[in-house]
């Protein structure tokens, strides 16, 4: 007998934008091919399953767990009205169906280049206000903390980012909070942000698309003291490094 995903309950006790998101290091670095809507869709389905008993994570683990996001929670989670929030609760909950997540890992015989699914299931009723995402169960893994190594980040942290660049740039730099620097090749770098065929070959789009755009964002809005340099190997930037902390007099506790 097929066993059905497992509706996630809401916690009440803590606004959502004060609860946390959790996602495996390897997702945080990896492509996770999301626009800001659907970006924002899956943080808040995971800022749902915070604290939540072991029991329904483990059970979310083996089929797959549903959450329902509710178009007033979304509007005022990111700043947009109603309308805005319901209309890209659905449109993002069907794009998502279409979207995969990718981790890269060594192997063996080199690197292991792993896909798949965020979702398994996606319903919305008209008037309803409220759109349902089952999350498929191979992404379990990455999302739920159930073991290895996490990055983690309250919402309200990121709800403010209007840049997808500036998004997955912090996340980036929140797997490597402990030490304060990051420090990627350009090629690990590109995949990590998802960056548009133009700026592949050419760093200075990159630049101008992607990283300066998104540093001075996260500067503005999350209170982080970041510097960034290119690595060069002759007149070729062949790495990056980050080097930020918290701005001790920033509004937002990293």
């Amino acid at each position: 007998m097929e066993r059905k995903a497992k509706m996630m309950q809401v916690r009440t006790d803590v606004a959502v934008k004060d609860r946390y998101v959790n996602m495996s290091n390897a997702l945080a670095r990896g492509a996770q091919g999301l626009s800001l809507s659907q970006k924002r869709i899956v943080a808040l389905a995971m800022a749902h399953t915070d604290s939540m008993p072991a029991k329904d994570l483990i059970a979310g683990a083996a089929v797959g767990w549903k959450v329902r996001l509710a178009a007033h929670e979304y509007a005022e989670a990111f700043e947009v009205d109603a309308d805005t929030a319901y209309r890209q609760l659905k449109d993002g909950g069907d794009s998502l169906l279409r979207c995969l997540w990718q981790t890269v890992s060594e192997g063996k015989k080199g690197a292991v280049i792993t896909k798949g699914q965020w979702l398994s299931l996606a319903e919305y009723c008209k008037g309803g206000g409220y759109v349902d995402i089952t999350f498929h169960q191979k992404v379990a893994p990455h999302l739920l903390a159930l073991r290895g190594t996490f990055t983690m980040y309250k919402l309200k942290q990121a709800a403010a980012l209007r840049s997808i660049y500036a998004w997955r740039l912090f996340e980036c730099l929140q797997s490597w909070k402990t030490k304060g620097r990051w420090s990627p090749d350009i090629e690990e770098f590109q995949k990590a942000m998802d960056a548009p065929a133009s700026c592949l070959k050419d760093f200075g789009q990159l630049k101008r698309r992607v990283i300066e755009p998104a540093v001075k964002e996260l500067r503005e809005k999350d209170g982080l003291l970041l510097e960034w340099e290119p690595v060069k190997a002759g007149r070729k930037v062949t790495g990056l490094v980050f080097k930020f902390r918290p701005d001790p007099q920033g509004k937002l506790d990293l």
